[in-house]
């Protein structure tokens, strides 16, 4: 049996994902992948790769998933998901290019500067 394995990241979160030709099942850190994230919507982002090009229920999913929050753990894992199916087979590239699924996306946490409370809020300006 073949297995495609690749790893997704966004913010802090890195997620090794393990594509197996199967009924569909999806678990995270060991757990069911509802009993992981808890919430419908996060369920809905990892799909979205395999419903663009209609290969859910193909395979079953196992992913590690370490750091950030469960955001950053979810979209790290729908980057996973989406190299694993290019591994699986390359010729899905366009519709995974157009639902913007390929490109990793750069945006982290601005750093907090000295002299201010936070990254961009000041402290209130007072002229006298």
């Amino acid at each position: 049996m073949e297995n495609y394995d690749a790893t997704g990241r966004r913010k802090n979160a890195t997620a090794r994902v393990r594509l197996v030709p199967g009924n569909g099942q999806v678990s995270v850190n060991g757990r069911e992948v509802l009993d992981y994230f808890r919430r419908e919507v996060l369920k809905m982002i990892i799909e979205q790769p395999m419903k663009a090009t209609e290969t859910l229920g193909k395979f079953n999913i196992t992913a590690n998933i370490s750091g950030g929050g469960l955001t950053g753990q979810a979209e790290a894992m729908r980057l996973g998901i989406t190299r694993a199916l290019l591994k699986w087979n390359e010729e899905l590239r366009p519709e995974l290019r157009a639902g913007g699924f390929l490109t990793r996306d750069p945006r982290r946490v601005e750093r907090k500067k000295y002299g201010q409370p936070k990254a961009r809020k000041r402290f209130q300006f007072s002229k006298r």
